[in-house]
């Protein structure tokens, strides 16, 4: 389980460290409303846990980062809304982060880059010139370079996030977007991404696809 007074320490650390000396109001209540929002009882997978482990790679991976701070709070709010029946989470994460990180007091500049970042996460296809997209997004698909044992539980959890969705549906549906993956020509665009995580995610990736595939006809 994550741990929560840790979570709050570090928000508010980057909080105060994107909005500089001028300060603003104090960072708890909007830690105490994100956390909320990622403990929501729809989520199986964009928990906590996964916010966790976006911040520790975002950590890892800060020094190819432009400005690191405004990625962790892009990496806060990515997920910030998701509801599994909806197709606009991003872009309502990105609004939300908008009006809270105005109301405190995070200059104009450095929200509009949180929100553009977030809404970069609908396709994880940074350019080549956006080191702090390559950052986030590398973050985010982190977890497609797991360990046998924990890419299974990360897909299980997907799955269950989809309880609703008929397994056909969502078999078609899910092995659509590995194919959207797999078709990027690199899935991890910093050098630690590309030398680290690129190759077990592309295995992983190709598993799984096989395994939503259906058998081919018998012909026999």
């Amino acid at each position: 389980m994550s741990d929560l007074d840790s979570l709050h320490t570090r928000f508010a650390r980057t909080l105060e460290a994107a909005r500089g000396p001028a300060g603003g109001p104090d960072p708890a209540p909007y830690a105490d409303a994100l956390l909320t929002r990622w403990q929501e009882p729809q989520r199986r997978y964009h928990t906590v846990e996964h916010l966790t482990a976006v911040l520790d790679r975002v950590d890892e991976l800060e020094r190819y980062a432009h400005d690191p701070d405004v990625v962790r709070l892009a990496a806060w709010f990515h997920d910030a809304v998701y509801l599994p029946d909806r197709s606009e989470n991003e872009e309502r994460s990105a609004r939300l982060a908008e009006r809270a990180l105005a109301e405190a007091r995070v200059p104009a500049a450095k929200t509009a880059e949180v929100a553009r970042l977030v809404r970069l996460t609908v396709t994880h296809d940074p350019a080549d010139d956006d080191p702090d997209g390559q950052v986030l997004c590398d973050a985010d698909l982190a977890i497609l370079a797991s360990p046998p044992s924990a890419y299974a539980a990360y897909t299980t959890a997907v799955r269950e996030e989809y309880h609703f969705v008929p397994s056909d549906a969502f078999r078609e549906g899910r092995a659509a977007i590995l194919r959207q993956l797999l078709d990027l020509p690199r899935l991890f665009r910093t050098p630690h991404g590309a030398a680290e995580w690129e190759a077990t995610a592309r295995y992983n990736l190709t598993a799984e696809l096989e395994m939503l595939s259906p058998p081919p006809n018998d012909a026999s």
